[in-house]
């Protein structure tokens, strides 16, 4: 038997979602998110490329490329899935997606190989995964012989979201030539497009040979590879985990000009030296780019509403509703996006979802949290929920992973006390270690260092007092972190 062909998953972890706020933050993004199911976005993307496996196929454990703030949450999800990931490729700095691609296709010829890459943002849906492995088998296919492949969706309305690639029309052909991209359309050109037929929404999902792109690169966006090559060279890996973190050297990853794939390459590959080509995907494909589009992936009742979590209604037609902590109730109304968190509440028009990232700008500009974290934080050994907090006091219900704990640390300007409720804790203070079970409790006074672990089997659960004149996240002083903080 010949060779099974090697492929390499990619998954694009970066952006912030800022049209699916309140749910959708700068900390926590949408690709993170259980929009449509039990698993993220992110799970179900990776789950997807992983089930490429076949006969002919071998599919290596994943590359992720994504930023340092998500890779603790990248890498809490993988390990869900009990999937083993290859790589963690830490951008220095957002500098768009062509750069990304380059530090994986750099990662996928270290050794010499060559795969076809597979690569997806982790922010997509696709309701007909048996479509979606048809469709990306072809294009591995194609891919193998040294094209570049792109997959296109086909259009059922006139969108002016999305980019838009014409290509040859050939219902016989599972792979299309590309002729050409084309812009976000307005609404006139992208009825003419549904209409004339042969114009697909550019899915952003690209299958090709690692090398194939950087000799492409190296043709059209020199200055790119250049400087991302550079930064590859001079990276360095962090040793704290199984699968190290992967970081390319900030001071030349900065220099590299931010640019995107389709702009970088793919728009001036029709009729050159690089054949592009393109299979059709019909298998409810949705980037899910803002509340509306949700609406439209979920199932719904016969009034055309669509809920999550604790909702009631009555005489309300084409609503969505995402409840995450209370009971959200409506009366009466129609075409309303509802989104509720601990900590914000969103109501938008259905027309009018688009709209929301000028909320999530107001909320930069007048520089409050609820951009960037929600009320409950997660972190690589556990997570907070900041439940109340007034003048010189907060108050935090926190959670500690079996054999996690938190950096040996001190405070400025607050002191602690800690209740344990469920657990066992076990607390450095000072020069003393104790531990504590259930309803026991200890005071951390302003200045000590101390640390918080969990040496049991079951989660560790504290209720933390904070007291003092500035109750701030900034106010940590790390002398140790196993997590390389």
């Amino acid at each position: 038997m010949a060779d099974k062909l090697r492929v390499q998953p990619v998954i694009l972890c970066g952006g912030s979602g800022t049209r699916l706020w309140p749910l959708s933050r700068s900390g926590f993004p949408k690709q993170f998110l259980c929009l449509t199911g039990h698993e993220s976005l992110f799970q179900q993307a990776i789950k997807r490329l992983m089930g490429l496996e076949m006969e002919t196929v071998r599919v290596a454990d994943p590359f992720i490329v994504t930023g340092e703030e998500h890779r603790f949450l990248a890498l809490e999800q993988i390990r869900e899935l009990s999937i083993q990931l290859g790589a963690a490729l830490l951008e220095p700095s957002g500098r768009n997606t062509a750069p990304a691609l380059t530090l994986a296709a750099l990662a996928s010829v270290e050794n010499g190989d060559d795969p076809v890459m597979v690569v997806t943002p982790a922010d997509q849906t696709v309701t007909d995964v048996t479509a979606f492995s048809t469709a990306m088998h072809h294009a591995i296919s194609e891919a193998a012989d040294g094209s570049m492949v792109i997959l296109g969706v086909s259009p059922d309305r006139p969108e002016t979201g999305y980019g838009y690639i014409q290509a040859d029309v050939d219902a016989a052909k599972a792979v299309v030539t590309v002729r050409r991209f084309v812009e976000k359309p307005n609404e006139q050109t992208a009825r003419q497009y549904l209409e004339e037929g042969g114009y697909y929404w550019n899915a952003g999902i690209f299958v090709l040979k690692a090398s194939v792109w950087l000799q492409a690169l190296q043709a059209f966006r020199p200055d790119i590879l250049e400087h991302t090559a550079m930064s590859w060279n001079k990276r360095t890996t962090d040793p704290h985990f199984a699968t190290p973190f992967v970081r390319p050297s900030q001071s030349e990853f900065v220099a590299i000009p931010s640019e995107s794939i389709d702009v970088a390459v793919m728009e001036r590959c029709p009729n050159s030296t690089f054949p592009i080509k393109m299979v059709p995907l019909n298998a409810g494909w949705s980037d899910l780019g803002a509340w509306d589009a949700v609406w439209n992936v979920l199932p719904k009742d016969d009034q055309g509403n669509a809920t999550f979590g604790d909702v009631l209604r009555t005489g309300s037609r084409n609503t969505f509703v995402h409840a995450s902590s209370r009971l959200v109730t409506l009366v009466g109304v129609s075409d309303l996006i509802v989104v509720e968190t601990p900590d914000a509440v969103m109501v938008a028009n259905t027309s009018c979802s688009q709209d929301v990232k000028h909320i999530v700008n107001q909320l930069h500009i007048t520089k409050r949290e609820e951009h960037v974290l929600h009320r409950k934080v997660h972190r690589p050994w556990g997570w907070y929920d900041s439940i109340d907090e007034g003048e010189r006091f907060k108050v935090k219900r926190i959670l500690v992973k079996p054999g996690a704990s938190l950096s040996l640390q001190k405070h400025h300007h607050r002191a602690e006390h800690w209740v344990v409720v469920k657990g066992t804790a076990e607390i450095t203070c000072g020069d003393k270690k104790l531990l504590l079970s259930e309803n026991q409790s200890t005071y951390i006074p302003l200045g000590e260092v101390h640390r918080l672990a969990n040496p049991g089997n079951i989660p560790l659960e504290i209720i933390e007092v904070q007291s003092g004149s500035y109750l701030g996240e900034d106010d940590i002083v790390r002398m140790e972190d196993i997590y390389g903080r």
